[in-house]
């Protein structure tokens, strides 16, 4: 960060400003440089302690990480003065409000009086008009431009499942770029009409959206390393060419606040922002997550806890896919009815993978046995998984949710682990050992998919069976730094198929767990084996196992 590093306070103090408070919003614009520095979210606090202070969305040069937006003009002749960071400008009032704006202006000794007219909505969304008027007796032209600047490379919290940086819609194409892809010296150009360009949190963005019918040229670009790192946004917006006596505007707009689904939506319709919804990032499923995202959101209204409507919605999902999932529960449970069968191929041919192979597909074909049957219904539910995953990681909603008991923040790791004996010793867990810093709801994860993984058959290949057995210790080691909504749904998800696939498998009468699998119909009794070219079907009897192996 450029100069000193002092408290916000204190960086706050350094300059005259002009403040603004709403339901939504706490903040103030920095007169030295008209920029919008200060903005703090007041129904959204930095940690679930209701003391804790709001969080900061933009913040001022002189706080550890400066991140604000302006907005200001570029002179075709170089002998034009124009409005600069260090510019005084003048206010007409010292607060503004939803429906009040503020008037800055400022006048270049040469003719020229600029101003700023910024008003505030009563969410997030900053309107400023830009205003020029020229009072020489030649004409002169001017570019206006918009920026946001921000200091520093914030810590990822998507962990690659969602973007945060730069990013855009230009010519109703989204792009986005990681902090770590723009390389200083190398600027990323876009000429677009309409679309909008920001920068993106997890759940907060500082987005500028210009005139949607004006053509106007994007930058997004780094510069600087380490501690000193910059990372900016920009767009100039068509040349204002003024004659003597005229004067002009151009509107620009800033969204500085919180992802909110049904907000972002209404500014897409009520100021025809091309494509802003996609300011949130719905996955390559949006299709599916869109819709699974406002069932939530009203089962949460419905019931009033935003856990239990994680539930509510498993149970929902698990319903619509039934038929599906019911013929892959019904064919694994034939297939572990084989089991049995499958092991004694196994011991006469295992030294004979190809004979085995073809002894296993003619068991199959025999006992009218589809193995892929149990693999196809879970495929088509896979776009559903990744979409309500995406829901319950992404969205602002969850944020801060309680569930019942240790769980206050749904949005964030199970608090209660390993590490800290469960509650029982609270410290700060180094770096080292977050790995082994396990939650109880991931572990309780862990057991529901290993007594799942019980019900399915086991593969005949020993090391798949190692690799099987392993899976349920890797995906609680694996899911324990997410948010606890998320190992909830997964947990709940589990036990909801574990309970259908046992109803399944007795319904068809197969033995599970307690030991060793036996068929329990007729039906699978193990057959005579026979040369696979023999051309017999038919199945051999209770003896009929005698044949020289």
């Amino acid at each position: 960060a450029p100069g000193q590093v002092v408290s916000r306070p204190e960086a706050l103090a350094r300059s005259p400003r002009v403040t603004f408070e709403t339901p939504e919003l706490l903040g103030s614009i920095n007169l030295t440089g008209a920029r919008i520095d200060d903005v703090r979210l007041v129904k959204y606090l930095e940690t679930v302690d209701p003391k804790s202070p709001p969080v900061p969305v933009l913040s001022p040069i002189g706080t550890a990480h400066p991140y604000y937006a302006d907005f200001g003009w570029a002179a075709a002749d170089p002998t034009v003065k124009v409005p600069g960071p260090d510019t005084l400008w003048t206010a007409d009032r010292t607060t503004m409000a939803p429906g009040k704006p503020v008037r800055l202006s400022w006048d270049n000794g040469q003719g020229l009086v600029f101003s700023l007219l910024i008003s505030l909505d009563e969410y997030f969304m900053f309107d400023v008009k830009q205003g020029v008027e020229n009072k020489t007796d030649k004409p002169v032209t001017l570019y206006p431009w918009s920026l946001v600047v921000r200091y520093g490379q914030p810590p990822a919290e998507g962990i690659y499942i969602l973007h945060e940086g730069p990013y855009g819609v230009f010519n109703g194409k989204l792009e986005e770029f990681s902090y770590s892809d723009l390389k200083d010296g190398k600027p990323q150009k876009f000429a677009t009409t309409g679309g909008w360009v920001g920068i993106t949190d997890k759940y907060w963005m500082a987005t500028l959206v210009p005139d949607q019918k004006s053509k106007v040229d994007v930058t997004i670009k780094r510069t600087g390393a380490n501690a000193d790192v910059k990372f900016q946004i920009d767009y100039v917006s068509p040349a204002l060419a003024l004659a003597p006596g005229a004067s002009a505007t151009t509107d620009a707009r800033l969204f500085a606040g919180a992802k909110i689904v049904r907000l972002i939506d209404s500014y897409e319709k009520k100021y025809g922002i091309e494509r802003f919804d996609l300011t949130i990032d719905w996955g390559w499923f949006s299709f599916f997550t869109k819709p699974l995202f406002w069932l939530l959101e009203w089962l949460y209204v419905q019931i009033g806890n935003f856990g239990l409507a994680i539930l509510t919605l498993t149970v929902i999902v698990k319903a619509v896919f039934f038929p599906l999932a019911n013929k892959s529960y019904v064919a694994m449970s034939k297939m572990k009815a084989l089991q049995p069968e499958m092991e004694k191929l196994k011991e006469r041919y295992g030294e004979d993978r190809q004979r085995m192979n073809q002894e296993l597909m003619q068991l199959y074909r025999r006992e009218k046995v589809n193995p892929a049957a149990g693999c196809l219904p879970i495929l088509v539910q896979i776009p559903v998984f990744f979409a309500l995953y995406k829901v319950l990681y992404t969205t602002i909603e969850m944020r801060h949710q309680p569930f019942f008991g240790w769980i206050k923040d749904l949005a964030a790791p199970d608090p209660l682990t390993i590490m800290t004996g469960f509650g029982l010793f609270p410290w700060h867990v180094p770096e080292l050992l977050q790995f082994f810093n396990i939650g109880i709801w991931p572990i309780i994860m862990g057991v529901t998919m290993y007594l799942q993984q019980k019900l399915n058959p086991q593969p005949t290949d020993p090391v798949q069976a190692r690799v099987f057995q392993f899976l349920p210790i890797l995906f609680t080691f694996m899911l324990a730094p997410f948010a606890a909504g998320l190992v909830i749904y997964w947990a709940w998800s589990n036990v909801l198929s574990i309970a259908q696939q046992y109803a399944i498998m007795r319904r068809h009468g197969t033995l599970v767990g307690g030991g060793k699998d036996k068929p329990a119909v007729a039906a699978v009794a193990a057959p005579a084996p026979a040369p696979a070219d023999s051309g017999g079907g038919k199945k051999g009897g209770k003896g009929g196992g005698g044949k020289k192996r």
